[in-house]
């Protein structure tokens, strides 16, 4: 039987906002940090992928968001592999509180690269057996966002500190660009209560600015994040 995997861990004054709630990119981050603690273990981790020249690559990250996580919450990060085809995996979190009531639920669908053929391989064909729980903590199809008329443009600028050690820009990044480019009067008024992301294709490090093309619809904001070069991915926010 395979096992959900469990790291608790203590919101830090410097990972919230203004109103000590959990900024963005730390959420991103923090799933993914313990994505990555338990691929690891379970053998299908960083070091598993750079001897054999491989890598994850994330599609999709659907993120409801039930109670924001506050200062000084004592949180419990809880993820497992649910499902898996010939060429997708898909990896499924949630975040509760010390209580166990349920404040994050979230899911993501992966794909394995081959990264000198930069192509998709057959995750049988390289992975050790797969050991999956069955369970979804939110579920939910993986598909294609529609694209939209943008309403307005924000200009981002790709920092340093935006790059990770895959040499790109970090996936948590788009969800900062997406929920920043609402414009500050509105995110000020409004708590992010979802996020769903849709990565289309990687952007270097050395791309000077970004464009984020914005449409609010009430409590939903749809964000296309592109380069001069190509659409990179389609961000939708829900807010409350």
């Amino acid at each position: 039987m395979a096992d959900k995997y469990t790291e608790i861990r203590k919101l830090q004054a410097y990972q919230c906002d203004r109103y000590g709630n959990v900024r963005p990119l730390i959420l991103m981050n923090e799933l993914q940090s313990v994505a990555d603690t338990h691929a690891e273990k379970i053998g299908v981790g960083r070091t598993f992928l750079l001897e054999n020249n491989l890598a994850w690559v994330v599609t999709h990250y659907l993120v409801d968001i039930v109670e924001l996580p506050h200062e000084n919450e004592e949180l419990h990060f809880i993820t497992w592999p649910s499902v898996a085809d010939a060429l997708r995996t898909v990896r499924d979190f949630e975040i509760r509180g010390a209580d166990n009531r349920l404040m994050v639920r979230a899911t993501s669908q992966w794909i394995l690269i081959d990264m000198e053929r930069r192509r998709p391989v057959v995750l049988t064909d390289k992975l050790p057996e797969r050991i999956l729980v069955g369970e979804r903590a939110l579920d939910r199809k993986f598909e294609k966002f529609p694209d939209f008329d943008a309403e307005k443009t924000h200009v981002m600028k790709c920092r340093f500190d935006d790059i990770d050690v895959n040499q790109h820009i970090n996936n948590a990044v788009y969800a900062v660009w997406a929920t920043e480019s609402v414009g500050y009067a509105y995110r000020n008024e409004h708590k992010l209560c979802g996020i769903e992301l849709n990565y289309k294709k990687e952007i270097n490090p050395d791309v000077p600015e970004v464009f984020v093309d914005v449409k609010l619809d009430g409590n939903t904001s749809y964000h296309k994040i592109r380069t001069d070069a190509a659409d990179h991915a389609i961000v939708i926010c829900h807010w409350k």
